[in-house]
């Protein structure tokens, strides 16, 4: 019963409101007739006038003089101002042909760092902390690349020596090459440093 009631409601109201909605439109229309038309009548020229020139005051125009260039440096007449042209003597060296002088490329080399992850300040080391602390840790790198026997050999304050030894447990290296096979670097030192961020 309620929907009927909405229906017989409804669609009356929605048939009122588009007829307002046409007439609306057609009066919106008419209005922008009115100015289309008003618009034409107004018409605004903005092109320049073009004057032409006077044929006088064309004879009267003088091209600009450009500077004339410097005069060129004078000649130098003086004979012992020349260079001399003997040339510079000088004795061939003596070169031995049975020198050998090697393959150019050594594949030998000593371990070197690939990833070196930089340590975490723990935050209970922080009070008693300076800006910048060292501890020296000794190690040594496998054939694979890992660290490994890592010890604090000095330390500027004890309560980072873990921290430290955790960092560098986590650096890969390339490992030494000795007639081309990796062998173990034993005791590589290095200064692991830590920093507090200012504040």
């Amino acid at each position: 019963m309620g929907s009927l009631i909405r229906l017989l409601i409804g669609v009356p109201g929605a048939a009122v409101i588009t007829v307002l909605l046409f007439l609306a439109m057609a009066y919106m229309i008419k209005q922008e007739a009115k100015l289309e038309e008003e618009r034409a009548a107004v018409n605004i020229s903005i092109t320049q006038q073009l004057q032409d020139s006077d044929l006088a005051r064309a004879k009267e125009f003088k091209r600009p003089t450009l500077d004339t260039p410097p005069p060129p440096p004078p000649a130098v007449t003086d004979p012992s101002n020349r260079p001399a042209l003997d040339g510079v003597r000088a004795q061939v060296p003596d070169i031995n042909p049975n020198l050998s002088i090697g393959t150019g490329f050594n594949p030998d080399r000593d371990a070197q760092p690939l990833v070196r992850i930089q340590p975490q300040y723990p935050e209970r080391c922080m009070q008693r902390a300076k800006e910048v602390e060292n501890v020296l840790v000794e190690f040594d790198v496998t054939p694979e690349g890992t660290t490994t026997n890592i010890r604090v050999v000095e330390s500027s304050n004890s309560c980072l020596n873990s921290a430290a030894i955790k960092s560098v447990e986590r650096w890969k290296y390339q490992p030494k090459i000795v007639e081309n096979k990796a062998e173990w670097r034993r005791a590589v030192q290095t200064n692991v440093r830590f920093e507090l961020a200012p504040a």
